[in-house]
C-alpha cells in the first residue's frame, strides 16, 4: 500500500472547504431539519464520495471519461438535476416569505444528496485527476476508499462546524427570515455551480 495520505490532505482541503453543491445542500438541511437533516445530507454526500472512489478503483470512471458523448450526457444530466434542486430551494425560500414555515418543508433527502454528488462532473474529475495521484501505483479500490474516508472526515468536520454556527444564529435571530435568505441564496448558488460545471 503506497498511498500518500499526508500529501493528499493539502490537495483535498481547498476542495473540501470551498462552497459547492454539497455545502449549499447541507446549509438548507441544517435549517430545515436541524441535526437530523444535517446527518441525512452528510450521509448522502458521503455515499456519493464512496461511489466515486469505488467506480474509479474499478476503472469505470476512466472508461466513462474516455467517451466524450457519455461524459457530455452525464454533465447535462447532472446540470439539470442541480438546476432542479436549486429551483426547489428558491421556491422553498419564497414560500417562507409568503406562507410561513409550514409552506417550506422541502428538506434534502439522502437520495437527493447522493445524486447531487454522484452526478457532479467536478467530483468525478477530482477523483480521476487529483485523488488518483495519491492512491498509489496500483490504485486499488481499497486505497481509493481509504482516501475517500479521509475526504469524508475532513468535509464532515468542516460542515458540522459551519452548520452548528448557522443553527445557533437561527436561534438568536428570526429563523424564518434566515431560512428564507439561506434557501434563496443557496438555490441561486446551486444554479450557478451547476451552470459553471456545464460550461467549464
Amino acid at each position: 500500500m503506497d498511498m500518500n495520505i499526508f500529501g493528499f490532505l493539502p490537495a483535498l482541503l481547498p476542495v473540501a472547504l470551498s462552497p459547492g453543491a454539497s455545502f449549499t445542500l447541507v446549509m438548507n438541511s441544517a435549517l430545515t431539519g436541524g441535526n437530523k437533516g444535517l446527518l441525512r445530507t452528510l450521509t448522502g454526500t458521503a455515499l456519493g464520495i464512496y461511489t466515486h472512489a469505488f467506480f474509479i478503483g474499478l476503472g469505470i470512471t476512466a472508461v466513462l471519461i474516455s467517451s466524450p458523448a457519455a461524459f457530455a450526457v452525464l454533465k447535462v444530466t447532472g446540470t439539470v438535476y442541480l438546476l432542479w434542486l436549486g429551483a426547489m430551494l428558491i421556491r422553498s425560500g419564497i414560500t417562507v416569505n409568503s406562507g410561513g414555515l409550514t409552506g417550506a418543508k422541502h428538506s434534502v433527502t439522502l437520495k437527493e444528496a447522493w445524486l447531487a454528488n454522484v452526478l457532479n462532473p467536478k467530483a468525478i474529475l477530482f477523483y480521476l485527476t487529483v485523488v488518483s495521484q495519491f492512491a498509489g501505483a496500483k490504485g486499488g479500490v481499497c486505497n481509493y476508499l481509504i482516501l475517500a474516508s479521509v475526504h469524508i472526515v475532513v468535509m464532515s468536520i468542516w460542515l458540522f462546524a459551519i452548520t452548528q454556527t448557522l443553527i445557533f444564529s437561527a436561534k438568536k435571530t428570526n429563523p424564518l427570515m434566515l431560512k428564507k435568505y439561506v434557501n434563496i441564496v443557496g438555490g441561486m448558488m446551486l444554479i450557478a455551480f451547476s451552470l459553471h460545471s456545464l460550461i467549464y
